[in-house]
């Protein structure tokens, strides 16, 4: 109890001190908080959303009170190019709290640690052998092989008459493909119980990432886990801790095999021993696969699930891109690589999606680290930053009917050269400046080509009765609240259906 009114005594001091010392600078507007708790009741369940409705009363750059901390939104282009490109430098660490804390062990990988020698070691080796230039290109067989798969299992699951579930199907795709890349062999049964196992597990962690958790906002009281948590958050922690133990284990009995074509793991292992200044631990290695197979994962399988309901719930965007693949393609092979150049209305549909639908809607938080001034504004040392994502996709300052699913606006003359890397604030699904998420370029590939290969290679059926929900599910990343299950029917040749 004593501890609980100290609290409340020096928190309400803090705030009378910061609003007097906040009046000798202009703060952006923002809401009037409570005394303690600030604007945090503002937030909501759907933070990216209630955001969204306060900018419209308060401007494009909003300060508001969160408990114990300030927080900056950024909601136009315009904003988040002077927070992420003018002033990248100053926003480039995240601020700490309980997600980085208890599931990337202390912020030891790549996506929270700060901006330093560590991190740009991590980015520098995960850009040369994963998810840079020449990487990609050496693994695009590895790519072929595991949509095979995929493609076999859709196949099987159309004549049994199952229903094919999006979500499970693609993070099972996508999680053998990084696993072939990080230990050189497949992980999951896509339909068996390793793959629901391990879905279950990245929802969760995704889920808890961008849980609201009280304690992140008055740190005094983050020891109570009001909510438990923490305690979910461990136990997750754990079940992945078991997973990549077994991993290591594994792979140093079977280095040998590997001697003259080390995988990523290997690579990682060897940095271990490096006799240079900067070293990696395990710890390091353990946060960044949880980086790799669950960012990496479910970001991805979000949008390919959130672009296949829009197109179902659009039959005429559906009927067209499968007549463009079938003018390109034919119908007597299946999608390759090499064809998404020359499919202009796909990579429309995938940029629609990413501006209705970002996986990421409020991007990754960053703090200030020195005062600055943005928009004639004061920002503090040590504010955070949210740049709204899904609120630039839905503004109609920026895009005409953004409610409208309509990938022909990507096909016009004002918008055709728009792309997603992170130099058109129109469109940021994968952030901008210096913590741009590093796997962007892997991203889209996989992006463009899973959901490629799906809607050439089948119909999509919604059972008779049922409606399509279009709700959301607020986590790290923006995934459907009821997953897609539909009936598939080829539309190809039983030979196409094949890994070789």
């Amino acid at each position: 109890m004593t501890a609980a009114i100290f609290f409340l005594i020096t928190t309400t001091l803090f705030f009378i001190l910061s609003s007097r010392f906040a009046g000798h600078h202009r703060l952006p507007p923002g809401p009037k908080g409570w005394p303690v708790i600030g604007s945090l009741r503002l937030l909501g369940k759907m933070p990216h959303v209630s955001l969204a409705e306060l900018s419209k009363k308060y401007g494009p750059v909003m300060y508001l009170k969160l408990g114990a901390y300030g927080m900056v939104v950024a909601s136009t282009p315009d904003t988040a190019r002077e927070f992420l490109k003018t002033q990248d430098l100053n926003f480039s660490n995240r601020p700490p709290f309980a997600g980085s804390t208890y599931l990337v062990y202390n912020r030891q990988d790549m996506a929270f640690s700060d901006y330093g020698p560590k991190w740009k070691l991590l980015r520098k080796l995960t850009s040369l052998h994963m998810l840079g230039g020449k990487a990609i290109e050496d693994l695009a067989s590895v790519r072929r092989v595991e949509l095979g798969h995929m493609l076999e299992d859709m196949y099987e699951s159309s004549i049994q008459g199952e229903r094919v579930v999006v979500s499970q199907l693609c993070l099972g795709t996508i999680a053998n493909l990084i696993s072939q890349v990080i230990l050189s062999r497949r992980v999951f049964d896509t339909k068996g119980t390793g793959s629901k196992e391990f879905k279950d597990m990245v929802d969760e962690l995704m889920e808890l990432f961008g849980a609201f958790d009280i304690g992140d906002f008055l740190p005094y009281i983050a020891w109570m886990d009001i909510k438990g948590l923490i305690k979910r958050m461990k136990n997750v922690n754990k079940k992945f801790d078991v997973l990549f133990e077994k991993m290591f284990k594994e792979h140093r009995e079977t280095k040998h095999e590997r001697m003259e074509k080390p995988d990523f793991l290997d690579v990682l292992m060897d940095q271990m021993d490096n006799p240079g200044e900067e070293k990696l631990t395990d710890a390091n290695i353990k946060a960044l696969l949880v980086n790799m197979f669950t960012a990496g994962t479910d970001t991805t399988t979000s949008s390919i699930e959130w672009a296949l309901t829009e197109m179902i719930k659009n039959p005429r965007i559906l009927a067209c891109a499968q007549a463009e693949m079938d003018q390109v393609i034919g119908k007597s092979r299946r999608l390759e690589e090499s064809d998404i150049p020359n499919l202009p209305y796909l990579q429309a549909i995938c940029k629609e999606t990413f501006r209705k639908h970002p996986s990421a809607p409020l991007n990754l938080p960053r703090v200030s680290k020195e005062p600055c001034e943005v928009n004639g504004y004061y920002i503090p040392k040590g504010t955070r930053l949210n740049v709204n994502i899904w609120a630039i996709g839905r503004d109609p300052n920026v895009w005409e009917d953004p409610l409208e699913f309509n990938p022909d606006r990507f096909l016009r003359e004002e918008n055709v050269k728009i792309n997603p890397s992170g130099n058109d604030f129109e469109l940021i699904p994968f952030g901008a400046g210096r913590r741009m998420c590093v796997g962007a370029k892997m991203g889209m590939i996989m992006f463009e080509n899973i959901l490629g290969t799906m809607v050439h290679s089948f119909d999509w059926i919604v059972p008779e009765g049922e409606a399509i929900n279009m709700d959301e599910a607020f986590g790290l990343a923006l995934s459907k609240s009821v997953p897609l299950a539909v009936i598939v029917i080829p539309r190809l040749p039983p030979s196409v259906y094949g890994a070789v």
